[in-house]
């Protein structure tokens, strides 16, 4: 058998109800995610419920692209989104893999690929 570990977060950023500072959709500190980097990113509502999860080879264009893109999987719930992890993870299949095994083992809501739960 397999074991996976899900990567602890290097960064974690929260929806402020009324940002006083420049902010992007709600998230005043969406400055502390890389731009060049890639990894697996996990949005998550205010009750702590795993929505959607991503990855990508340059993480902070494509988390804005879901906030943005008319064809995204959470179109239809951006407003639910309030907080944001992101776990670096270079490697391309590693970041494959965490994704798969997150969605399932999590139950991701808005995930509708590599879904085997349901």
């Amino acid at each position: 058998m397999i074991h996976i570990t899900i990567p602890t977060p290097d960064v974690t950023i929260t929806k402020q109800a009324a940002p006083t500072m420049s902010h992007i959709y709600g998230f005043t500190d969406f400055h502390l995610i890389t731009r060049e980097l890639g990894g697996i990113f996990m949005f998550y509502n205010d009750k702590d419920e795993l929505l959607f999860v991503g990855k990508a080879r340059k993480l902070r264009p494509r988390i804005k692209k879901h906030f943005e893109d008319s064809v995204s999987p959470i179109k239809e719930h951006r407003d639910e989104v309030t907080k944001i992890e992101v776990c670096l993870v270079e490697d391309p299949v590693h970041r494959e893999i965490y994704e798969t095994y997150i969605i399932n083992e999590l139950k991701a809501k808005y995930n509708v690929e590599k879904v085997m739960f349901r």
